[in-house]
Parts: C-alpha cells; sequence; structure tokens
C-alpha cells in the first residue's frame, strides 16, 4: 500500500487515500457492507486472486477499517467485519456511487428518479434475489434500532426522499424530478395498511431523514407501520440503492422492495413513476406470497 510523503503528513485526504484509495480496499468496503463477509465469498464476488485478496484484507485489518471475527474453532476460521471506522466510510461510498450515477453513467442532471433503462434501474432491478444482511435502522418512534425485515409473510420496504413535515425541504426541491409525492406515498401507504396485515405482510417506509424527524410527520398524518431512518446509509451502502443530494445531504430515490421471511428479495420496483400503482402492484406480490405459504 501507499505511504503519506511527508509533504502530505499533515494532509486527512491523502492519509484517507492511503488506506481505502485503492480499487480492491474500496470494493472490500462494498461487499462487506453488502454482507459477504468471508474469504471465500469475497473472492467470488470480485473475482480477485487470493494472494492479493489476502494483503487487502491484512490492510485493512491492520488499519481499523475490517476486523477478523471468528465463525468456526477447529480449523480456526475467521470472517472480515467493518469496524465503527469501517461503517464511518459508508456515506463516502455512497457519495462516490451518487456521483458516477450522476456525472459518469448519467447526464450530470440532478434527478429524484432515473429512466428505465438506466444503471441505476439494472442495480435495482437485479435485487430479485439478492438476501439483506443483518442490520437494524433507527425507528421513528423512539429512535431505537428496528429490524428492516418484519416477522411474517413478506416486508415492504417503500423509500422517499423525504417529507416536507416538518421541513423545510431544500431550497429548488419540487423542481427535483422524482422529488416531489413522498406524503402521498405514505398516505396511500398507510390507506392500504390493513389489506398489507390481512396477508400477513408489514409495511416501512424509509428514507435518510432523522428519527426525530420522521416522528413530527408520522404522528400528524397518523401512520400505523414503522419510519426508519437511514441516516447513516447501511441500508442503501447493503443494497445499493440510488440517491441523489440536496440539501447537504443524500436522499434515497423512489424505490419499492418486498422481502420475505427469509430477507430476501422478491419484487423491486424502481423507477417509480405512477405511485398509486406502485403500492398496488406491492400488494399483488404479497398476496402471491402469501399464496405460496
Amino acid at each position: 500500500m501507499r505511504s503519506v510523503p511527508e509533504r502530505d503528513a499533515a494532509c486527512a485526504i491523502a492519509q484517507a487515500a492511503a488506506v481505502v484509495g485503492d480499487w480492491w480496499s474500496l470494493l472490500l468496503i462494498r461487499e462487506t457492507a453488502r454482507g459477504h463477509h468471508r474469504f471465500d465469498a469475497l473472492q467470488e464476488e470480485l473475482g480477485i486472486s487470493r494472494k492479493v485478496l489476502t494483503e487487502r484484507l491484512a490492510h485493512l485489518v491492520e488499519t481499523g477499517v475490517l476486523e477478523k471475527v471468528p465463525y468456526q474453532d477447529r480449523p480456526v476460521r475467521h470472517e472480515y467485519r467493518l469496524t465503527e471506522s469501517g461503517w464511518g466510510l459508508l456515506p463516502v461510498l455512497l457519495s462516490m456511487q451518487d456521483w458516477a450515477d450522476r456525472w459518469v453513467l448519467g447526464d450530470g442532471s440532478l434527478s429524484g428518479t432515473a429512466d428505465e433503462a438506466s444503471a441505476e434501474a439494472r442495480r435495482v432491478a437485479g435485487l430479485a434475489g439478492e438476501r439483506l444482511p443483518a442490520l437494524e435502522l433507527p425507528g421513528h418512534r423512539d429512535g431505537a434500532p428496528v429490524d428492516p425485515v418484519a416477522d411474517g409473510v413478506a416486508t415492504v420496504l417503500f423509500c422517499y426522499p423525504a417529507t416536507g413535515n416538518p421541513g423545510p425541504l431544500p431550497e429548488g426541491w419540487s423542481g427535483i424530478p422524482g422529488a416531489i409525492g413522498c406524503t402521498l406515498e405514505n398516505r396511500l401507504f398507510r390507506d392500504a395498511y390493513e389489506d398489507f396485515r390481512a396477508e400477513g405482510a408489514e409495511v416501512r417506509g424509509v428514507s435518510t431523514q432523522r428519527p426525530d424527524e420522521q416522528r413530527v410527520f408520522a404522528v400528524e398524518e397518523g401512520l400505523p407501520f414503522t419510519l426508519l431512518s437511514d441516516v447513516d446509509l447501511r441500508l442503501a451502502a447493503a443494497l445499493r440503492l440510488p440517491t441523489f443530494r440536496a440539501g447537504q445531504m443524500l436522499r434515497l430515490k423512489r424505490a419499492v422492495l418486498v422481502l420475505d421471511r427469509d430477507r430476501v428479495v422478491r419484487h423491486a420496483r424502481f423507477p417509480v413513476t405512477d405511485i398509486p400503482a406502485a403500492v398496488r402492484e406491492a400488494l399483488t406480490e404479497v398476496r402471491r406470497l402469501a399464496a405460496e405459504g
């Protein structure tokens, strides 16, 4: 790994680049956030040689980004998991993803949605069959950690950019394609909530707003389901969800996912161009899963 020259010793950007400014190191952080923790799984996901993988893992452990956690005694085998320092890099990775979606893969325009043929849409469509790793997000009621996947036949996760209450929304919000409609979406899922519950499913709303902000909105709208705060971008990183930057923070683009009780994504809708249709589509998928037993 590259050492930091003396002239850059006080430069935090250079110091960070020395730790993670390498192709494989960044992708290893991405994959551990996605739930791939074991050596063979990481090698399979990345197509990396065993020698290079061993070197990069050792470097990330030495620098405190990853830690080795034993999962087998005889012989001793380890998993590689993010430390607190490693989790702190997720906003960096998501900012890189957002930048590339806009400026490398996109046309440079700011948008809260995407075209059906976009790389973002293909990435979300590819979530079908993927398993959400174990993680918890703060819930709106008291900020206590909540598993996004509830007990039951299925869980609907609808991701949205931000609600205007308690507000205010960032300047120019109404001019960002796909940004408007979050209150409507919450109300439609609220009104259909008993239909979802009748099939044994749970509904969760997810945004990057703080739990206290979500609490004000949930109380005033009488939401019966839990809103989850992905303020630390753990869910976004685990599923590589599309985002956009507005008001100096990353916002989730509108997407609707249905996961089964085994945490497997069974349905993924992005972009969401017709919110009522997306709610009906999610209910249809839940009913299909309920019929499967």
